[in-house]
């Protein structure tokens, strides 16, 4: 039976397709650990007391993207090249989502609308990451080989996604509301396009390396797009809710640890 939980034991249990899964969610933490370090050290005067929580969520993507390097050498592998069409965040900063490398690069201050725009776009990636990881922690929480790594990534990951609530409420409380609400639409319906379409790229890439039969990709294919249908419908809209999380500071102290793996 062909199922979220069957394929993704097919790409662990071989060394390419693992290889490649570990890599492209690597390269996609560590982008995402350098642009929140650079937020961090841009953040405008007004909100400097937000710094920290910014840096602890970009060293969490730094810790992820070590994660997922030492899940590789535990099995003996090396980094390999991640594909253009698969890097999900790189394709999400051409696409104008969240703020540009260019800006981030140069030593300026941010605006107040620049750390909105942050956060919406953080709000957005954080649901579907956190969605993610739960996929993955229902199905292989207890695995002796990834269980660990698994239940941390999702408990940061959610944490992430509890942070972007709690402070996107206080700016909508201070008047940025309408700002927050249009960036957060802005940003939910560019992203379920991009992962369309990156979730096509890696399944060929993996389709590739597993030697899956044209009617075993055109099923997988079928259900991404299945997918988009569902979020372009209105399922994006559960990206752009905010409520008060139950977690609340999720990331008002230091990052933990990155667990060992022998």
């Amino acid at each position: 039976m062909l199922s979220a939980k069957s394929v993704f034991q097919e790409i662990l249990a071989n060394d390419e397709s693992f290889a490649l899964f570990c890599s492209i969610a690597a390269s996609g933490e560590s982008q995402g650990g350098w642009e929140n370090a650079r937020i961090a050290a841009l953040v405008p005067d007004s909100e400097r007391e937000l710094a920290p929580k910014i840096t602890r969520h970009g060293a969490d993507e730094d810790k992820h993207g070590r994660i997922f390097n030492a899940l590789m050498k535990k099995r003996g592998l090396d980094p390999v090249p991640v594909p253009p069409e698969t890097d999900y965040t790189m394709l999400l900063e051409k696409n104008g989502i969240g703020l540009a490398h260019e800006h981030l690069k140069r030593d300026e201050r941010l605006t107040v609308q620049d750390i909105v725009t942050y956060l919406s776009h953080s709000r957005v990636t954080e649901q579907r990451a956190s969605e993610q990881m739960d996929l993955l922690r229902k199905h292989f929480a207890d695995d002796p080989d990834i269980g660990r790594a698994v239940r941390q990534i999702s408990n940061d990951e959610d944490n992430h996604l509890a942070y972007c609530h709690e402070e996107l409420l206080r700016f909508a409380h201070a008047g940025h509301g309408r700002a927050i609400q249009r960036t957060l639409r802005e940003c939910a319906l560019a992203e379920i396009r991009i992962y369309r379409d990156v979730s096509l790229a890696v399944m060929a890439n993996m389709g590739r390396i597993l030697g899956w039969s044209r009617a075993k990709s055109a099923v997988l294919a079928a259900g991404i797009h299945a997918m988009y249908a569902y979020e372009r419908l209105g399922g994006w809209r559960r990206m752009v809710s905010l409520r008060m999380p139950e977690r609340r500071d999720a990331l008002g102290g230091p990052a933990s640890a990155a667990p060992e793996f022998a």
